[in-house]
């Protein structure tokens, strides 16, 4: 028996899987995974594709909620961001759809699952490390990386099958999730040159400003302009609202996790807001140590996430920290959006640590005198003080 698991999205690569798989005498059951990125109408269309090219069978898994619990939840507590710069949107959706697929295939008693990573990228790496943990005795097959067949290659041996769908659209590949969009290019290969505005999915179309206010409870998004609704629904709409705005475009540089370098456009709007609101509210409420321990951590975290060690029993510690840190981020969070950008204008807090009963930054002391502040400043110089005395001929 040849039943095989196809990772399957509609697109190029994993159609040219199914394709060829299906002609060798696999039993394909084409399996997507939605993680928020997939509407019902795109859904009947990659149905209506995989069986078209032999597909024994066809199932779209909603594991939206699971991305959420497992993965965004934590990337919002972190405030993560790769390199300051990205919010992890495909690296911590294929966590979730390879988790998901594996688990499908145990369930069918699978003898082989398949994905369409290159030999080149990340997804491989995440992909296989998920699968081998997991299902350590179901076989891999991945026919492109295997065989370094190019896009031409693909295109080329699916028309000679009688498949002739347009796979013209190619000269971006956008990749869309709950957690923002990747957009990769020509321009996205090389050092110097950016994404056009024409590569980017939403276009301006509000030139105006528009405020909104996020509210959290423990961290968690619970309200939208004072309307609650589930996290998930206020991320959607936060984005609904935002991509107006042309907001969250970016070009994120970083070492891939086979060693080289590479770019990746983005559009991710709500992530964006999202975590830069909730890193202010954390600036108001958690200590200094707090903050600081946290950073360190939700790096940590972030680069581990990335690279596809989601199952290294440290995530789950580090899991709990972060959640645990979170039990006084609560309140509001005021934003204005603009053409390209949003501002944060402030937060209102019942756990706000800027509290004028002790003072005023920069204008008055109400919990100590001033003998005491000459006192506290002269003891923390005094390590410094040593040195430098104990070092004074070094200074000459």
């Amino acid at each position: 028996m040849k039943k095989l698991v196809l990772a399957y999205s509609g697109g190029l690569d994993t159609s040219y899987c199914l394709k060829k798989l299906s002609n060798e005498g696999f039993d394909v059951h084409a399996i997507t995974i939605n993680t928020g990125g997939f509407d019902e109408k795109e859904i009947l269309i990659q149905k209506q594709k995989a069986i078209e090219m032999g597909a024994k069978k066809f199932k779209s898994i909603d594991a939206t909620d699971k991305f959420y619990k497992k993965i965004i939840k934590f990337l919002i507590f972190g405030n993560i961001l790769k390199n300051n710069t990205y919010p992890l949107s495909v690296s911590s959706e294929r966590i979730i759809q390879a988790i998901e697929i594996v688990n499908y295939a145990k369930k069918i008693n699978a003898n082989y699952i398949a994905h369409g990573s290159t030999g080149a990228g990340n997804d491989q790496v995440r992909f296989d490390i998920i699968f081998q943990v997991i299902a350590p005795d179901i076989k891999i097959i991945t026919p492109i990386r295997d065989n370094k067949v190019s896009r031409e290659d693909e295109i080329k041996f699916l028309k000679s099958s009688g498949i002739n769908l347009s796979w013209e659209k190619a000269k971006y590949s956008i990749n869309k999730g709950l957690w923002g969009t990747s957009v990769g290019g020509s321009e996205t290969l090389t050092s110097d040159k950016p994404l056009p505005d024409k590569a980017y999915p939403n276009k301006l179309i509000n030139k105006t400003s528009e405020k909104i206010v996020l509210t959290f409870s423990k961290g968690e998004l619970i309200k939208l302009n004072g309307k609650k609704d589930s996290p998930i629904n206020i991320i959607r709409s936060i984005q609904k609202i935002a991509e107006k705005f042309a907001i969250g475009r970016d070009i994120h540089v970083g070492d891939t996790i086979i060693g080289i370098k590479g770019r990746v456009g983005f559009e991710a709007a709500a992530p964006m807001i999202i975590i830069k609101a909730h890193h202010l509210l954390e600036k108001h409420t958690l200590s200094k140590w707090q903050q600081f321990q946290k950073e360190q951590l939700s790096n940590f975290y972030g680069m581990l996430l990335h690279e596809g060690q989601y199952l290294d029993e440290v995530m789950r510690n580090i899991e709990s920290f972060l959640e645990n840190s979170q039990s006084k981020v609560n309140g509001e969070v005021y934003i204005n959006l603009l053409p390209f950008r949003f501002k944060l204008d402030g937060i209102n807090s019942p756990n706000d640590l800027m509290n004028d009963d002790f003072g005023s930054y920069g204008e008055i002391n109400k919990s100590w005198s001033a003998d005491e502040a000459k006192g506290f400043i002269k003891i923390s110089s005094i390590s410094n003080k040593i040195y430098y005395q104990t070092n004074i001929k070094d200074k000459k």
